[in-house]
């Protein structure tokens, strides 16, 4: 089974996530950029984080096999911070760059004039770069928030056909669907949906230009849920094509649309600008195993 999850903060998750995300299946993943968990002060803090993105997590993800893109915004969080509204400014230098796959997280949080602006200025930001979107429905009052939403996609210059509307659930997905847009949920363990509540909507709506990602982001999260849908589409008398659409081929429809989608994992480097994620040096497989050894008793006067 092949898995690519289109929405995952791997900047939240550790090495031996990516191992077992590998062990899944996981071979292709999108980090959007978002927010850090506490307030940022400054534009100088994105521009080191997106280049994160491009770089080091790329490298990190690689390590284990699995291809890395980005996504690169100002979050709807974020957005009514007036110290973090000038990075709009810095976002074209990033959008350029071939690792970027959309313009995202975008869209709103808590539905302020000041995300209106932000949203409206990224989506033609997105259309001006030939890029498409990726738009975070709010989490509260939903249904409102997507409306909003969808009305500032109609005013924008980017057609529906290369929007993603994320967070969605069983409220919001009938207009998400008759908007033309494409379909995001994110799958947690105790929010949002879960693996069952997935499996209803795919029967109810069908598989077409849906995706499904873990998020995984700082909370309680599971970078394992895209297998576990998986895994429950298959025990619920879906065929393994229903499957690998979901979980595959409609990620990379999306993230195609951009022109810039590889997921091929090459070799990769030792390091990452004389970085490395091994601690110590290696073990030789030629040098013979010391055995057990004696503890080193430390004396009295040393301790």
């Amino acid at each position: 089974m092949r898995i690519f999850d289109p929405h995952i903060h791997m900047t939240s998750r550790t090495t031996d996530d990516y191992e077992a995300m590998h062990a899944a299946g996981v071979r292709a993943v999108v980090e959007p950029s978002f927010w850090l968990g506490q307030p940022r002060t400054s534009p100088a803090s994105f521009r080191d984080y997106f280049d994160s993105l491009l770089g080091w997590e790329p490298f990190r993800a690689a390590q284990y096999g699995i291809a890395h893109h980005c996504t690169i915004a100002l979050n709807p969080k974020e957005a009514n911070d007036p110290r973090c509204a000038p990075v709009l400014d810095e976002l074209p230098r990033y959008l350029v760059k071939d690792n970027v796959v959309a313009v995202g997280e975008i869209g709103y949080d808590s539905m302020t004039p000041a995300e209106d602006t932000a949203l409206a200025a990224q989506l033609q930001l997105a259309a001006d770069h030939g890029l498409p979107a990726l738009v975070h429905t709010p989490h509260r009052d939903k249904l409102a928030g997507l409306r909003r939403t969808l009305d500032a996609v109609r005013e924008s210059a980017l057609p529906a056909e290369r929007v993603l509307v994320d967070h969605l659930n069983e409220t919001t997905v009938k207009e998400a669907k008759d908007s033309g847009c494409w379909l995001g949920f994110s799958v947690y363990p105790d929010t949002k949906m879960d693996e069952e509540r997935m499996v209803a909507i795919l029967r109810a709506y069908g598989p077409e230009q849906v995706l499904v990602n873990s998020a995984a982001d700082w909370g309680k999260s599971d970078p394992l849920k895209t297998r576990k849908v998986a895994d429950l589409m298959l025990a619920e008398g879906f065929g393994e094509d229903d499957v690998d659409r979901v979980l595959w081929r409609n990620p990379v429809a999306f993230y195609g649309l951009s022109g810039r989608l590889n997921l091929d994992v090459t070799g990769t480097e030792a390091t990452h600008e004389g970085n490395s994620i091994l601690r110590g040096a290696p073990k030789d497989p030629h040098e013979p195993d010391p055995g057990p050894q004696a503890p080193v008793r430390v004396p009295a006067t040393e301790a």
